[in-house]
C-alpha cells in the first residue's frame, strides 16, 4: 500500500500523547503530531496527507484521481516533499509523487462533539513554477493561536502541471489539484474540528490568481465560501489563451524532445524525467527574468472533458457565472518594484529596452504582443512612466511602479471592481504598508539590511512562520504586533465574511473596514496603524483602465 501508511496494528489503540494523536477519517486513521503556536498554544499537526494518487507515469499530464482510503494508520507526523521545481535543498525535498495537504487545527471532536470552526485553505505562491506548502515555507504557527482550522497544499507546477497543447493535455491541472483538495475538504474536513460550510480560500500571487480562477469555474463551485485575493488576480490585462502549444514546442527542443505535433511532444515529455522539466524552466525566459508568467491557465478548449475555465474569468464574471461570496483583495505598497534592479543593473537588457521598447515591454509588464493594440499599448506605458528620457537609474522607482502596477496593482484593482460591481456580497480591499525588519527583498546596496519598502509576500511574513527565513516572531518581538493584527483579520473574515466585526481585540481596535464600491473607493491600509482610506494610487491604476477597458 502506500509508502505513507503504517500497518502497525499496535498503534490501533487511539492513544494520545503530548507528541502524537491519531484521527479517524472517512478514508482511515491519520497519525499526527502536536505542536506550539507562537503565544505557547497547542495545536495539532497532521502533514503530507495525501489528496490524489501519484500523477506520474501515465497520470503525468492528466486531471488528478483522488486518493484511495487504507487500512491501517497513515503516518502524517511529517511534510511530504515538494513538487518539482528549478532547484532543490535539504530543506525542500522534490517529488513528482507530490499531491498532499496538511491540517492543522487546535481542537478535535469529542465524542458527539464537534468545533465546526472555520476553515482556511491556501493556495501557496510561486508563479505556477516554485513554491511549496511544506511548514518550512508556510508554518502555521501564527494562525494558529486564532479558532481556525488551516489547510496548506501541494499542487503540480511548471510544464507538469500547465501543459497545454489541446485534446491530449488541455490544460489547468494544477488548477484541477487544487479542486480536487478542495474537495478532500469537503469530504474530510469535519474530522479535524472544520466546517465544511465554512471554507475560505486564500490565494497568494499566483494562489491568487488561482483563487479569482475558482470563484469563476463550475469546478469549484460550492467548494469555499469566502475568499482572499493576496497581490494576484487573473482579471487585469492578462491575455488568457487556449493552448500554449507554441511553449510546449520549446520546452520539448530544450530537454532534446521533437516537436513536430502534440502527440510526438507529449509522449517524449511524458518519459523526460520530472526534475529535468522543472530545472529547465529559466531556459524558457525571454528578457532577463522576464516573463514573470510563463506556464499559465488557459482557456480550456471543449474536448469532451470536465472544464475547469471554459470562458475568460472577466466574460464569466459580467455574464453573472461567479460565486456570490465575500472577498478581501489587496496588495503590499512596493509589490514587484524590486524586479526594477536586475534590468538597471544589466547594461545588455538597459540598451535593449531603450532601443526596442515595443518588443519587450509587453515580455515585462505582461500584455499582448505583436499586435496593433500591443504598439499602441507600449507607446503609453514608455510615456506614462518614463516619459521623453532615457530608462537609466533615474528611472528606478518609475520602472518599478511599472512593473508592481501590471503584474499585481491593476489586476487587483480590477479585480475589486468587478466583483464590487457584479457580486451582491461585500469586497474589501487594502494596500499593505507595515514595513519591519525583515523582507523578501533588501536593496543590493545595503549587504541585506534595508528593505526595498513593502515588497511582494513581505505580508506573509506575519501570516506564516517561514523558518527557511526568518526568526520565530514570539511576543517578545516588535513585529508580533502585526502578526497578531492580520492573523486577526482574516480569522475574522473567515468566521464572519467581516474582518472587523467579530472581537475588536487589542490588534484592530474599534476600525470598521469599509466594503470597497467604484464611487468611493476605500480601501484599509494595514500599516503601523490600521488606516481607512480611498482611491489607491488612483491615477496610475486609471491609465491602465483606459488602455483597457471593460467594454
Amino acid at each position: 500500500m502506500l509508502s505513507r501508511v503504517f500497518l502497525v496494528l499496535v498503534l490501533l489503540n487511539y492513544a494520545i500523547s503530548t507528541q502524537n494523536v491519531q484521527v479517524p477519517t472517512p478514508l482511515g486513521k491519520i497519525l499526527g503530531t502536536t505542536l506550539t503556536t507562537r503565544l505557547g498554544k497547542s495545536f495539532y499537526a497532521f502533514r503530507g496527507i495525501r489528496y490524489a494518487k501519484p500523477p506520474v507515469n501515465e497520470l503525468r499530464f492528466k486531471p488528478p484521481q483522488p486518493a484511495e482510503s487504507w487500512t491501517g494508520i497513515y503516518n502524517a507526523t511529517s511534510d511530504a516533499p515538494a513538487c518539482p521545481q528549478p532547484g532543490s535543498s535539504s530543506t525542500t525535498p522534490v517529488s513528482e509523487d507530490c499531491l498532499f495537504l496538511n491540517v492543522y487545527t487546535t481542537k478535535l471532536p469529542a465524542g458527539r462533539n464537534n468545533p465546526k470552526r472555520p476553515v482556511i485553505i491556501y493556495l501557496h505562491a510561486g508563479g505556477f513554477y516554485s513554491v511549496t506548502s511544506r511548514s518550512n515555507r508556510a508554518g502555521p504557527h501564527y494562525l494558529m493561536d486564532q479558532d481556525i482550522v488551516l489547510v496548506t497544499l501541494n499542487y503540480r507546477l511548471g510544464t507538469l502541471g500547465f501543459l497545454s497543447i489541446g485534446k491530449e493535455a488541455p490544460g489547468n491541472n494544477g488548477l484541477k489539484d487544487q479542486v480536487l483538495a478542495m474537495k478532500w475538504v469537503q469530504n474530510n474536513i469535519a474530522s479535524f474540528g472544520g466546517d465544511p460550510n465554512s471554507v475560505t480560500l486564500y490565494g497568494y500571487s499566483s494562489g491568487s490568481r488561482s483563487t479569482t480562477l475558482h470563484i469563476v469555474s463550475p469546478m469549484s463551485r460550492g467548494l469555499f465560501h469566502k475568499a482572499i485575493l493576496g497581490s494576484g488576480s487573473a482579471l487585469g490585462h492578462w491575455h488568457m489563451p487556449t493552448n500554449q502549444l507554441d511553449l510546449a514546442k520549446r520546452q520539448a527542443r530544450i530537454v532534446g524532445c521533437p516537436d513536430d505535433n502534440a502527440t510526438v511532444i507529449i509522449d517524449c515529455l511524458r518519459k523526460t524525467p520530472a526534475e529535468e522539466l522543472a530545472n529547465s524552466f529559466f531556459q524558457l525566459t525571454e528578457f532577463g527574468f522576464d516573463p514573470m508568467l510563463i506556464w499559465t491557465p488557459v482557456i480550456e478548449e471543449d474536448f469532451g472533458q470536465e472544464r475547469f475555465l471554459p470562458d475568460h474569468p472577466i466574460k464569466l464574471i459580467k455574464s453573472g457565472k461567479c460565486a456570490q461570496i465575500p472577498v478581501i483583495a489587496g496588495i503590499t505598497k512596493d509589490e514587484f518594484a524590486q524586479r526594477a534592479f536586475p534590468v538597471l543593473a544589466n547594461a545588455t537588457l538597459l540598451q535593449q529596452l531603450n532601443s526596442d521598447f515595443e518588443t519587450y515591454a509587453p515580455i515585462m509588464f505582461i500584455y499582448e504582443r505583436g499586435t496593433k493594440k500591443s504598439k499602441e499599448v507600449s507607446k503609453s506605458v514608455r510615456q506614462f512612466y518614463f516619459g521623453v528620457d532615457p530608462i537609466n537609474n533615474a528611472s528606478l522607482q518609475n520602472l518599478g511602479n511599472a512593473y508592481s502596477d501590471s503584474i499585481v496593482g491593476f489586476p487587483i484593482n480590477r479585480a475589486v471592481d468587478l466583483l464590487s460591481t457584479y457580486s451582491s456580497k461585500p469586497v474589501y480591499y487594502y494596500q499593505f504598508t507595515y514595513q519591519g525588519r525583515y523582507s523578501h527583498f533588501y536593496r543590493p546596496d545595503s549587504n541585506g539590511t534595508i528593505p526595498n519598502g513593502v515588497a511582494h509576500h513581505d505580508d506573509l511574513i506575519y501570516l506564516f512562520y517561514i523558518s527557511t527565513r526568518y526568526p520565530f516572531f514570539n511576543a517578545s518581538f516588535p513585529e508580533s504586533k502585526m502578526v497578531g493584527t492580520l492573523t486577526s483579520l482574516w480569522a475574522n473574515f473567515a468566521t464572519t465574511g467581516d474582518p472587523t466585526d467579530y472581537s475588536h481585540n487589542e490588534y484592530i481596535g474599534n476600525i470598521e473596514w469599509v466594503p470597497y464600491d467604484t464611487t468611493t473607493k476605500k480601501y484599509l491600509e494595514i500599516g503601523e496603524k490600521l488606516t481607512l482610506k480611498e482611491k489607491l494610487f488612483e491615477d496610475r491604476y486609471s491609465f491602465w483602465r483606459n488602455l483597457y477597458p471593460l467594454s
